[in-house]
């Protein structure tokens, strides 16, 4: 049963679209969930629809796709959005990369989310996990005893690629997509992929441009999904030690002086610095006043300037914040989460 809240009167925005290869038309500017909390999930989602949003960004990791699911078929129910113009998108995790597994993980978060298909699907991290099943923990994380040990897999990428195109073949995915894959990794995949990848997902802000991986991946017809658009700011909960000794980008004076210029915050410079290079970009938002500032992002009535363009790209860094080798902070965040709620 959908969590119990009072849907509020919110204005229609026009979002902008990003076309791939096949003609489709991505949403630009879509709403993440990581993080999300299950208690604030389903009126976010709700309340994204109703601003204008049409890309919902989730993953079985993120632990919540149950709780987003409310919030979309409460929507679906009150007439708010129609199925077919709301792109729902999920991902892989790792411990689900053999053949024989990808079925069941799909499965279980088409019925979390309550959709019949997934707009898009990525592959999560292209790292195989020895695999855990779904009735003995969910989402299953890093650790293989749930606590300290991992445990790899030799299962290949293309393995799990060409399980994923026999879904798409099913009707069950439309689109496929890669999260955290580098150039060399998509260059291998593009190789042999029947069904061609239509969306890069991968960590870019300002202290991490990542201008070859873009140029490359959109050379080849993809569209590139930018996550973490302020760069430390969404780790700095985890304590992640790069994200706590980083300086925040909000305090950047190039990025502050920017801002002031354009009457905008801070977030919105970030914001419309990637949707400038023509990225996909998914903030998460719990506020509704939030979730209308990062929309309008994609308005045409005001841009940056090449040169501040240019002072911002200065700030790259080579900085990455979501590094698999520090997970354990990541697992105590989520069980903490987990018991609060």
């Amino acid at each position: 049963m959908v969590r119990e809240f009072k849907p509020i009167k919110l204005p229609r925005l026009n979002e902008p679209t990003i076309t791939l290869y096949d003609g489709s038309q991505l949403p630009q500017i879509g709403a993440g969930t990581w993080k999300h909390s299950d208690e604030i999930a389903p009126k976010a989602i709700y309340t994204s629809l109703q601003l204008g949003y049409r890309l919902l960004d989730g993953a079985c990791d993120y632990g919540n796709e149950k709780a987003c699911g409310e919030g979309l078929t409460r929507a679906l129910a009150d007439g708010v959005v129609k199925r077919e113009d709301v792109w729902v998108a999920s991902k892989l995790w790792q411990t689900f990369h053999a053949k024989e597994h990808v079925r069941a993980a799909v499965k279980k978060s088409l019925e979390d989310w309550g959709v019949d298909y997934f707009d898009l699907y990525y592959i999560h991290f292209p790292i195989s996990l020895a695999y855990v099943p779904i009735e003995t923990r969910y989402p299953p994380g890093w650790y293989y005893d749930g606590e300290s040990e991992v445990r790899h897999s030799r299962v290949p990428i293309r393995e799990t690629w060409e399980a994923l195109e026999e879904l798409v073949d099913e009707g069950l995915i439309r689109h496929l997509g890669v999260s955290n894959f580098n150039s060399a990794l998509l260059m291998d995949l593009l190789k042999y992929a029947r069904v061609k990848p239509a969306v890069l997902q991968i960590e870019i802000h300002p202290y991490n441009a990542q201008p070859r991986a873009v140029a490359y991946a959109q050379s080849q017809g993809l569209a590139v999904t930018a996550y973490s658009s302020f760069g430390p700011q969404g780790f700095l909960e985890l304590k992640m030690p790069k994200a706590v000794h980083a300086p925040s980008l909000f305090m950047q004076p190039v990025v502050t002086q920017i801002a002031d210029a354009h009457n905008k915050t801070q977030a919105e410079i970030l914001l419309k610095w990637a949707v400038q290079r023509g990225l996909a970009i998914i903030p998460k938002a719990d506020d509704v006043c939030l979730q209308e500032q990062n929309l309008r992002v994609g308005e045409s009535s005001w841009r940056l300037t090449d040169e501040e363009m240019e002072k911002i790209n200065g700030l790259d860094m080579g900085l990455r914040f979501n590094d698999p080798a520090d997970v354990s902070r990541l697992l105590t965040f989520f069980a903490h989460s987990s018991d609060a709620n």
